[in-house]
């Protein structure tokens, strides 16, 4: 299986202000590959250098197989790209900007546009300036989609999505990916992550930390451990052998104890916070 997205010591730096250093990962055709990173983490400078919206000086990063920084024109006719604002002409009706995506590919993609408006309950007579944020992110996702790409980018889509967009909107990345689309998202919500994507990367002050599976990335020995001993309570994560942390505990004059998986907010920020362990 070929390669849909390739990476190679790509850097990405502005002045003194921290950018994307030396950052390689690839992504298989037909994966749903997450993109993991609190705000400023570089997910957005990443993703804007993949669309050649960025010169790319140090460092390859190949598309489809294509060179982003000789093939740009080639590249973006197979991507669907959502960016994580949505910038429209405000005076525009939504089916006008729907239809100027769709005329700026040369295509016509009425009848797919209008299966994603329906899905997403889009009111296509209403103008943008009269859209909330969340009705504009639901425009943005038909004009990313509506031309069926090999290859879909997607910049924190879901912001601003009430919980039943959101899940519909998965439901249209999960369909066209059993097509063969290739998707690679954005985000800094590790629940929707693991819900949904196959494999994902995690980027921390614009270098990569971890690429793995989901799986692997959320199944960890991580625990919570919270204790009460001198009539005051304590709480710390530990990820060494238990038996270890069982004798030392016990050398403590414990209290009370309690012991349990983190969740997925805490696991995720586990990956970017200094271990705490048992003193």
């Amino acid at each position: 299986m070929n390669n849909a997205i390739e990476i190679k010591n790509f850097t990405k730096n502005y002045g003194k202000h921290r950018g994307v250093t030396n950052l390689s990962l690839s992504v298989k055709e037909g994966d749903i590959f997450g993109f993991l990173g609190p705000n400023g983490a570089g997910k957005s400078t990443t993703i804007r250098s993949m669309l050649g919206m960025l010169p790319i000086k140090d460092g390859e990063i190949r598309l489809l197989g294509m060179d982003v920084s000789s093939k740009q024109r080639e590249i973006l006719q197979n991507i669907g790209y959502m960016p994580s604002e949505t910038m429209f002409y405000p005076s525009m009706k939504v089916k006008e900007v729907i239809r100027f995506a769709a005329h700026a590919r040369k295509m016509d993609c009425e009848k797919e546009a209008k299966r994603i408006c329906r899905i997403l309950n889009v009111d296509i007579e209403k103008k943008i300036h009269e859209l909330s944020l969340g009705n504009r992110k639901k425009v943005s996702i038909v004009c990313a989609m509506q031309h069926k790409p090999k290859l879909l980018i997607f910049d924190e889509p879901t912001s601003g999505l009430d919980p039943l967009m959101q899940e519909a909107f998965f439901d249209l990345i999960l369909d066209y990916n059993k097509q063969g689309t290739t998707c690679f998202l954005s985000s800094h919500v590790l629940s929707e992550v693991k819900r949904y994507c196959k494999n994902a990367a995690i980027i921390k002050d614009g270098k990569l930390m971890k690429t793995d599976s989901v799986e692997n990335l959320t199944k960890s020995n991580l625990r919570n451990v919270k204790l009460l001993r001198n009539g005051t309570h304590e709480h710390f994560t530990y990820t060494g052998n238990m038996q270890e942390l069982l004798a030392k505990l016990n050398q403590m004059d414990v209290e009370d104890l309690l012991i349990e998986e983190p969740s997925l907010d805490e696991l995720f920020m586990h990956y970017y916070e200094k271990k705490e362990d048992l003193e």
